[in-house]
């Protein structure tokens, strides 16, 4: 078969043709076949992700060839997410490693990062102390910290596994001093002190919808996304238990994607307030602590 590629476009089209003739689905940072690809192509041969034109009629050599042609067929056959073939993930601008321990990092909450929640939080620097719950990959406390740069952020998980790689990537970004990882079921363990900001992606995916989830999902830690009959149910247990631990005029951040419907259903006299992302206004809902329970 190595013989019938000879350049990166001969690869581009067949990976392509197979991704779309898979079924394959797209929704761990590519949308489509082609974005996909060429990432992984790209990643494969070490080039810049961002510049494949330049390459397009460049000829590889036979490993190149098979090494490319492994990584097409394990997205093709095994339904591996990109990010568990390169174990990197991206979020704008910030690269996190990834392997089967955590689920690809993907989250609204990202978007509203950059802009420090405005207008809720009206002053950035005087944010001290951050509370992120159901951590994963430790994704969104780097960036957390990274733009709330007076801030200590507290992060927990009930994962070892999961806490294994957000440790590497505290690491990477030398945020040992900012960052404190905490094994816990929710706010079991976490320190008793108050906290400006509760920050939390946590598992939402209602049981029907988990029951459709495809393959490419599957392959992901389901304790990572199934969130029981309505998807509330730790969504429940964090509202319940955010207004003891923020501050006087502290802030509760909640993603729960496309469970909006159910989210309303569970909290009916909680006045949240839903935060514009780019998927709209459905994703995340914000209450400050004199509208909690």
């Amino acid at each position: 078969m190595n013989n019938t590629f000879h350049t990166i476009r001969d690869l581009l089209r067949f990976a392509v043709t197979r991704f779309n003739t898979e079924g394959l689905f797209f929704g761990h940072g590519s949308s489509n076949a082609l974005d996909e690809a060429a990432y992984l192509i790209l990643h494969t041969l070490k080039l810049p992700l961002d510049k494949i034109e330049p390459f397009f009629d460049a000829r590889l050599l036979p490993h190149e060839v098979s090494a490319v042609l492994n990584v097409i067929e394990r997205r093709s056959v095994g339904r591996v997410p990109a990010a568990y073939i390169t174990q990197e993930a991206w979020l704008g601008e910030y690269r996190f490693y990834v392997d089967e321990r955590v689920i690809v990092p993907r989250s609204f909450i990202a978007e509203l990062i950059p802009e420090f929640f405005s207008p809720w939080v009206q002053n950035p620097a005087k944010v001290a102390n951050i509370l992120e719950l159901c951590t994963g990959s430790g994704c969104l406390p780097i960036m957390l910290a990274d733009a709330f740069g007076n801030a200590h952020v507290d992060t927990a998980d009930i994962s070892a596994d999961a806490l294994a790689v957000a440790r590497r990537n505290v690491d990477d970004y030398d945020l040992q001093d900012r960052i404190t990882l905490i094994e816990s079921d929710l706010y079991t363990n976490v320190p008793d002190k108050k906290y400006d900001l509760i920050v939390t992606n946590p598992p939402y995916v209602n049981s029907g919808s988990m029951d459709k989830l495809p393959k490419e999902y599957l392959a992901e830690p389901q304790i990572a996304l199934a969130g029981g009959e309505d998807g509330m149910d730790l969504v429940r247990t964090i509202v319940a238990g955010a207004k003891q631990r923020l501050t006087k005029n502290g802030v509760l951040i909640v993603e729960i994607g496309n469970e909006r419907a159910f989210a309303e259903a569970a909290f009916p006299d909680l006045e949240m307030t839903w935060v514009s992302t780019s998927a709209g206004d459905d994703m995340v809902f914000l209450l400050t602590a004199d509208q909690l329970p």
